[in-house]
Parts: C-alpha cells; structure tokens; sequence
C-alpha cells in the first residue's frame, strides 16, 4: 500500500533562497505515519548523521521528496539538498564535498576521469523518467506545435544574432522578438537538450537568457508574450497556471505533448530522458546513507514520484528492484560510456 503523500511543497522556499550556495535540511522529525514496508521503518531511533547532496535542479523535486519522507522516519538524520547543476554537482562530488550527486543525464566521461583521479568510486542509480518540456507564455495563441528542426533553427549556434524573431520558424508565426529562456551551461538538461535537438551537446547559441534555477525560468516565460524556454516536467507540472507547454513532432507528423502518460509508453521523443543520483561508494557504507538510498529506491517512496506534487514518471518495480540489488551489491562505475544517449532505455540494468 502506497504511503500518503506527506511532502509539503518546498521548491518554493527553493526559489525564494536562490540557487548558489543554497542547501535545503530535511530533519523536521514528528509523527511518521509511516507504513512498514521493504523493512525500512523502524530504525528511526538508531540512524543518525548528516547527508549532502547537491547538483541537478530538475532531480532536487525527488531528492527533497524523499529527505522530507525519510527524515519523518528517521529523525536523527539530516538530509541537505544543494542545487548546482549537474555538471556543478559533479565538481564537488569528485571534491568528496559530497555523498549524492544529483544528474539530469549520464556522467560525462570527463567527470568519471575527475571522479577515479580524486580516489573515489561511484554507484549509478537511475531514479525516475524526465519529459524536458517547451513551454510558452499562456498568451501566445499561434504555436500549438514545433518541429525537431524549428526547434533546432531557433536554438542551433548560427541562430545567435540571427534567428530573432518568431516569423523567422514560421511563416504564419508572427513578427514578434523571440524571447528566449534556458538553463545555465552547468545543467544536465542543457546537454540534454542540445544533443537532442541540435546533434551535440553544449551546442547552442548563447544570446538566450540562462539561470540554473528553473523557476527562474518560469517566471521569465510567464513574463513575456513571446517568450519560449524549456525545463524538467515536474517545473511545468508545477505551473500549469503560468506557463503552457508545446507538443513535439519529433519528425513524423504526429504532435505529442508532454505528460506522465507519453513519457512512460516513449512516445514523447526525442526529449524523454532517466535522471539519476551517484552514490559515492565510500559514503555508501555509512548506515543512515544506507538506508536512505534503499528508501529511495523502495515501494513506499517510488510511487510518489508520479505524484503532482514531485511530477515525474517512476520505472517499473522490475528496474527498481534490480537497481536496489546494485546498490546493495555496491556495483560501481557507468552503463553510459559516452555519456548521454538520446532514446536510450534502461534495459541494460537489467542485464
């Protein structure tokens, strides 16, 4: 039986505190609630210590969900949540700052390389299925769909300076100035992005406004008639009332909007993606990071993931269940060679 969502929404004290620097503690204690599933409760009074995590903005919803879940539980532990970017969180992972790294993609083989020549050994850990989402101010009422290649137009490196207005995607689009809004070149979903839409990653023009905080990017879209950006899908499952997303045709004429449903079946393409967390192994051993990882990856937490309040696509019980015998068997190092894949599944944990 699914536990009751008790996670109060903390993303907005997130926004309110800023990205750099910020770490957000999960310890509130109080009445758990909690039931007694995958053998996780019960050891509240046992477990203490502190947990850091930091990196990815678009994973930082799930991670939060789960400290704030966890600490009911375990209230001698505190959880601290960081948000870096990927590529900032993986900087101070292979620093040994901290002991879970949050990523909106695959470790980059440079990454690895800081990682192994600081001494340190990781365990990868795909947590849930991301929809990246285009969105545009509510106002807008002339675009009801984009094209992998009008999406690569706008965005691809020739466009800076060049590609400036909407009528320049389309004929029937307006003359109005593009508006444009992305996270920072720090970010996960940045790479993301650009590798699937314009062929490689960091490849992008550079005259868009950028934050590595995506409710800053909320807030730049809901601002501007001409506005168009993209972020993770919980952000716009969050701001339904404020920003309107943008079905993809990802090149056979069919257009797919973003939502739990087409994430999960894959229809939703190229711009479905897993996230992650890295688990340095060292930090593994320790009983209260033990446990909280067995508790992310267990029945009671996975499905409130695809709640509203966390707005993300949980994997299968199988993948989950496969994930917690590598966790436990303390299986080090990457399934993603090269880094991100577009359209990858992740059928290879299962092997």
């Amino acid at each position: 039986m699914t536990a009751p969502l008790r996670m109060s929404r903390r993303r907005f004290t997130f926004a309110a505190a800023g990205v750099a620097g910020f770490a957000l503690l999960a310890a509130c204690g109080g009445d758990s609630g909690a039931g007694e599933s995958d053998g996780l409760a019960g050891e509240s009074d046992e477990l203490k210590g502190d947990i850091i995590v930091d990196g990815s903005s678009t994973v930082f919803p799930i991670t939060m969900a789960a400290a704030e879940e966890f600490s009911i539980m375990h209230s001698g532990v505190r959880v601290s949540v960081g948000v870096s970017g990927t590529g900032g969180g993986f900087k101070k992972f292979a620093a040994g700052e901290t002991d879970i790294s949050d990523a909106s993609r695959p470790i980059k083989p440079s990454e690895m390389e800081a990682v192994t020549a600081a001494g340190l050994e990781f365990i990868e850990i795909p947590v849930a299925y991301d929809g990246l989402t285009v969105v545009v101010n509510p106002e807008n009422d002339w675009v009801d769909c984009l094209t992998v290649d009008e999406l690569k137009k706008m965005w691809e490196p020739a466009a800076q300076g060049e590609v400036t207005n909407w009528n320049q995607i389309r004929d029937s689009f307006p003359d109005m100035p593009l508006d444009l809004f992305a996270p920072g070149v720090d970010s996960g979903t940045f790479d993301y992005f650009t590798e699937a839409i314009v062929g490689e990653a960091q490849s992008s023009r550079g005259d868009f406004q950028a934050s590595e905080d995506d409710n800053v990017l909320v807030t730049g879209v809901s601002g501007s008639k001409s506005a168009i950006g993209y972020f993770g899908l919980s952000y716009y499952v969050e701001n339904t009332d404020k920003v309107k997303a943008v079905p993809i045709d990802s090149g056979n004429g069919t257009c797919v909007e973003p939502s739990f449903a087409t994430v999960a079946d894959g229809s939703y393409q190229p711009l479905s993606r897993p996230i992650f967390i890295y688990v340095r192994k060292d930090a593994a051993e320790r009983p209260e990071v033990d446990a909280f990882v067995k508790y992310y990856l267990s029945s009671e937490f996975t499905p409130l993931i695809s709640s509203p309040e966390v707005g993300y696509v949980q994997l299968s019980s199988e993948i989950y269940a496969a994930l917690t015998q590598r966790f436990a068997d303390r299986v080090t190092g990457t399934l993603w060679p090269n880094g991100a894949e577009v359209g990858a599944s992740l059928d290879r944990y299962m092997q």
